[in-house]
């Protein structure tokens, strides 16, 4: 392991010898290795890539362009209606409820992106938003998706809550009340379910010298995907009655193979697996090859154990904990000191290998989540072997910031 870093990170340091950090890289050989295990772990089912989780246009059309892969799970309404008005995708799945007047003013006035764009729906209140901004004449029909809770209630009720807090949809009967609902509706068409496991997809089951902890994530998460499968299952059929669906969605990149596995659903989301981010690091069935790094420089020595880098407080979102923080990756025996973290303006790290860093060099990075990495640079830096291959405007760099 410490000899293939120390390789990579010769490779990096060769191929990107002209960039002034900080900057961040994305190595097209891990990602393409990437999206190409997934399609292997989804057996047959295709996959729909997350856009949160890479959020640079051009590389979205890299994984689109591969077999296996088709549509994109976008994650705000006015980010779908761009990738449909530029020709990224004909199919995104928005997978939150919106609220934009002004994005759906845009959806109900457009056959082509009505025909492209599928709004997320948990609540006839949303309907009801979309309605309020219709204008008279608009005559496009707005495709919807149900959003199913995928979370798993171990003794039946809401007081034992295992997973996120997203849909008040729960149990199949509700998705068939609000299928109803959709149905009797003038200008909606239901097409699609989806239902995300995000116990199981988004939780690694082998955290790092936690083994009971570990033991009891693999329990739960277990037991939750049997309940699912029936739920699921149940849901499916009772929406059926008022729509023929399309889709039934579900999934992420740390359930790919398990939710590909489920009759119910017909296709799969993944899009962390792309980039390798660390929070992927701990999950038994597959582990992606770190392809998105950053770059920072070490700018000053204040003791002959610690070096100093620029910057380095690009910190991930949820729970305010270690693992959100971004780790120091090349040289390999580095850490953060626990005192600071990962700073705003500046990082000290300390371990074996910060004692031979001198001022201007290097030290590389990964991220914990994997599309944010994108929200503090406006390209990515494409890297073939030791070369630059060009670069991948991110979002921010095309200057748009959805969320």
């Amino acid at each position: 392991m410490d000899s293939d870093r120390q390789r990579l990170r010769a490779r990096l340091d060769r191929a990107t010898a002209q960039l002034d950090p900080p900057f961040a890289v994305v190595d097209l050989a891990a990602f393409d290795a990437n999206a190409a295990a997934l399609v292997r772990r989804a057996d047959g089912k295709p996959l729909r890539v997350a856009s949160k989780s890479v959020r640079s246009r051009q590389l979205l059309r890299r994984v689109l362009a591969g077999d296996g892969w088709r549509g994109v799970l976008a994650y705000t309404l006015a980010e779908a209606n761009w990738l449909v008005r530029s020709g990224v995708t004909d199919d995104a799945l928005v997978a939150y409820p919106t609220c934009d007047r002004t994005a759906l003013g845009a959806l109900t006035s457009s056959e082509a992106l009505a025909g492209g764009v599928t709004l997320m729906v948990d609540d006839p209140a949303q309907l009801d938003i979309v309605d309020a901004v219709r204008r008279p004449g608009d005559r496009p029909v707005v495709r919807v998706c149900v959003d199913l809770d995928a979370s798993w209630r171990p003794f039946g009720t809401d007081r034992a809550h295992v997973g996120v807090r997203r849909s008040p949809v729960h149990a199949a009967t509700t998705a068939a009340d609000l299928a109803a609902v959709i149905a009797g509706r003038p200008g909606f068409r239901l097409v699609g379910l989806m239902a995300y496991e995000a116990q199981i997809a988004g939780l690694g089951d082998a955290p790092a010298r936690q083994a009971l902890r570990a033991a009891a994530i693999r329990v739960v998460q277990r037991r939750s995907y049997q309940e699912l499968l029936r739920r699921r299952a149940a849901a499916v059929a009772a929406v059926s009655r008022y729509a023929e669906l399309e889709f039934v969605n579900g999934g992420g990149t740390g359930s790919v193979a398990a939710t590909s596995a489920d009759p119910a659903v017909t296709e799969v989301t993944a899009g962390s697996g792309l980039f390798g981010p660390t929070l992927f690091d701990h999950y038994r069935a597959w582990q992606p090859q770190p392809a998105a790094l950053f770059a920072l420089p070490v700018v000053r020595r204040p003791a002959p154990g610690i070096a100093t880098v620029l910057g380095g407080g690009w910190i991930a979102s949820g729970p305010a904990q270690r693992d959100r923080l971004p780790s120091p990756w090349l040289p390999g025996r580095l850490r953060l000191l626990g005192a600071e973290g990962a700073g705003e303006v500046q990082t000290p790290l300390v371990g074996p290998d910060a004692a031979g860093l001198r001022v201007g060099d290097r030290v590389w990075f990964r991220h914990a989540k994997a599309g944010e990495l994108c929200e503090h640079v406006t390209e990515l830096h494409l890297v073939t072997g030791d070369r630059l291959d060009g670069a991948a405007p991110t979002y921010r760099g095309e200057g748009f910031a959805f969320l």
